[in-house]
């Protein structure tokens, strides 16, 4: 099975798009589906052998909303943009954001990475996309405190470009923005030196968990800069690995209740790995949120 790095190696950049969504307000679960998506790189095994099945089985289960990935050489997972978004529409679905990022293997890729930017954005222009959101940041680019300033300052200059699109910029996290460099956290360095208007945030609930941190408390440091989320769960076991949302030990309901102090907009399901059939894994999730009392 493929991990997210080795995915990311074989592409350039990947990206997608997206259609602004009002923030929600409902509770009970009533209207979740309007804020809620999958990140279809969930499925990834299933996308590589039959894109338009496994798009199909999301759209049976119910999701009205995913978030894209595999954006390269100006297609979205082989497709042409406009093409892809089709496809998505037609199962009466929508794309309302989408995961991308920039190789820099090469000094070449480094001095271009603005002009790289500027293409991918272009496209996501095409179908309308409303949150690109950049995935991850490449293991050699963060070993260090000016690492992730020299990031900061990028992700201002790709927010900037996004802007002028139409568009807003967000970073996607791990784990490993938490760890300690000089005494200071990457992820800290991320928030204090990148424009609020610019850059927003989607806080993958599992990987701050992981990283030893708590949601509420970046809620609070920083409000209004967390409009997306990324739901999955954490196995109550040694190992701590990915569980479907509601099904572990991340408690949820303290997190939703703090949803407006954030400014979250959408959350969507990622399931990394999964011991159970991925379909049947991501259909469960979907389901405890649509019926979780606190949503």
């Amino acid at each position: 099975m493929k991990n997210r790095r080795d995915f990311i190696r074989t592409t350039s950049i990947l990206t997608a798009g997206s259609l602004f969504i009002p923030q929600f307000a409902c509770k009970s679960g009533k209207g979740i589906n309007e804020i809620l998506g999958l990140q279809i790189y969930s499925l990834r095994d299933h996308i590589d052998t039959n894109l338009e099945g496994t798009l199909k089985k999301i759209a049976e289960i119910g999701y009205k909303n995913i978030e894209g990935y595999g954006y390269g050489e100006r297609e979205i997972l082989g497709k042409a943009p406009v093409e892809f978004l089709t496809i998505v529409e037609d199962l009466g679905m929508k794309l309302p954001s989408m995961h991308v990022v920039t190789e820099l293997t090469t000094e070449e890729s480094r001095a271009s990475i603005l002009d790289q930017w500027k293409v991918t954005v272009e496209d996501m222009a095409s179908i309308n996309v409303k949150y690109t959101v950049y995935a991850i940041i490449p293991e050699e680019e963060r070993n260090n405190l000016d690492d992730y300033k020299k990031w900061a300052e990028r992700f201002n200059q790709f927010g900037e470009i996004c802007k002028q699109a139409g568009q807003q910029f967000a970073y996607h996290n791990h784990d490993f923005e938490f760890k300690s460099l000089d005494g200071k956290m990457g992820y800290d360095i991320l928030l204090k030196e990148t424009d609020p208007d610019l850059v927003k945030f989607e806080l993958d609930m599992y990987w701050i968990t992981k990283g030893g941190q708590d949601p509420i408390a970046y809620f609070e440091k920083a409000p209004g800069r967390f409009e997306l989320w990324h739901l999955k769960d954490m196995e109550d076991s040694e190992e701590k690995s990915f569980a479907e949302v509601g099904s572990g030990t991340i408690d949820f309901e303290r997190i939703f209740a703090r949803r407006d102090t954030a400014g979250m907009k959408m959350c969507f399901v990622e399931q990394d790995e999964s011991k159970r059939d991925m379909f049947e894994s991501v259909k469960m999730s979907f389901d405890f949120l649509n019926n979780a009392e606190f949503v």
